[in-house]
This record gives C-alpha cells, structure tokens and sequence, in this order.
C-alpha cells in the first residue's frame, strides 16, 4: 500500500469531517437560537457539544499531523510560503474554534437548565451566542482558505 496515498485520503477525511461537521454544526445551531424554541436549542446546542468532541476534535488533531506528513513526503519545506500561510490560517481557526467550544459547552448547559426549568434563556445565552457567531464568522473563511492553500499550492 502506498503510504502517501493512505495519508493524503486519511487528511482529506478528516477535513471534510473538520469543516463539514463544523459548518453543519454552526448551521442547526445558528437555525435553532432563530426559533427561541428552548427545548429545541437545548436538543441541538447538546449535539453541537458531542458532535465536537466526537468528530471535530479528532480531526482537528488528525490535520495538522497528517499535512505536515504529506507535506515531508512531497519534499516541500515545512517553511514554504503557502505551507506558512497554511499554519496561520488553522491556528487562527483553531484559536476561535477553542473559543466556541467554550461558548458551547456553557450555552447548552444554560439551554438545559432553562428547558429543564420551563424558563427563558439568560441574556448571557444571547450574549454568548452573539460571540459564538463572530467567532464563526472568522474561522470559516479562515478554513476555506486552508483549502485553497492545500489544492492551489500558490507560489510565493
């Protein structure tokens, strides 16, 4: 088997399950607060959390590894122009993704509560989620751009 080859569909997975999840998750969740529905954003902030942690955060661990990897293998300096750009851009995702999931973690812990108590969500939910969509609206682009980096290879 070819290694390289193993590698490079290990790391298209695993980006495709990175922003795939990613972006379905921010989708049903942004959708869901547009409700007010309580029951329901505590259901989909809830699977949002698990969601990250089962699929989000494997990937998030598996990219960098795997296109350093593939990166070696083709003989490009881990210092090429694109190859930095590309660093640049996962860490900036990764910072916001990092503070999303924090966002998240307290946002469905709130939308428990208030849906287990029968009571609205808190204003620090609206706050949060406010700071959750921001934050998204940055590390989304930032992602597309990684994969322009990975398919375009652009020279300095």
């Amino acid at each position: 088997m070819n290694t390289y080859l193993l590698l490079k569909w290990i790391h298209i997975l695993s980006s495709v399950a990175l922003v795939g999840v990613g972006f379905g998750s921010a989708f049903y969740m942004y959708f869901a607060n547009r409700t007010r529905n309580v029951a329901a954003i505590a259901e989909v902030s809830r699977l949002v959390v698990r969601a990250d942690y089962w699929f989000t955060a494997p990937a998030a661990v598996v990219q960098p590894i795997t296109g350093i990897a593939l990166a070696s293998m083709a003989h490009y300096p881990l210092t090429t122009a694109w190859l930095l750009v590309t660093y640049a851009l996962f860490a900036l995702a990764g910072i916001c993704w990092l503070a999303v999931v924090w966002l998240q973690i307290r946002m469905a812990e709130m939308a428990r509560i208030a849906a287990a108590g029968g009571t609205d969500l808190p204003q620090r939910y609206w706050r949060y989620a406010r700071a959750w969509e921001g934050l998204g609206m940055l590390a989304f682009p930032a992602m597309l751009a990684v994969y322009g980096m990975m398919v375009f290879k652009p020279a300095a």
